[in-house]
């Protein structure tokens, strides 16, 4: 499959088929809202990209550092779209992905068996459960 050559397509478009954001809304909103920018000014999601551009995302805590290198409209597989973006993001700025937090919110020691009637009424009142019991 070939990346077809565009001469305009807006930046909402483009962020979206180069996989920055989940879905076409969610690039608009983002430039509504002033998180992408081009040359230090917030855009407008309807501004057309250019080849060569640098652009600037602010996905969650990450502010990426974007260069277009081919322009393309629809959605294409992670591979020809990673082959229309370079990614000048700092390794610095990876860094700052969070860590995924799977702490317990209630932890029972190892070896306890099951749970007795009143741990089970106690579990329900943590976490707010409707039978009652």
């Amino acid at each position: 499959m070939q990346v077809e050559a565009t001469n305009k397509v807006r930046i909402d478009k483009w962020l979206w088929a180069v996989r920055i954001y989940k879905t076409r809304s969610d690039a608009a909103d983002a430039c509504r809202l002033g998180r992408v920018a081009i040359g230090g000014q917030p855009v407008k999601p309807a501004r057309d990209v250019r080849i060569g551009e640098l652009i600037f995302a602010k996905t969650g805590e990450i502010q990426r550092q974007l260069k277009v290198t081919a322009i393309i409209e629809r959605r294409v597989s992670a591979a020809l779209a990673k082959s229309c973006v370079e990614d000048l993001t700092p390794a610095s700025e990876l860094a700052k992905r969070p860590a995924p937090d799977f702490t317990p919110i209630a932890l029972r020691p190892k070896g306890t068996g099951r749970p007795t009637k009143k741990d089970r009424r106690d579990l329900s009142k943590l976490f707010g459960s409707e039978d009652g019991n």
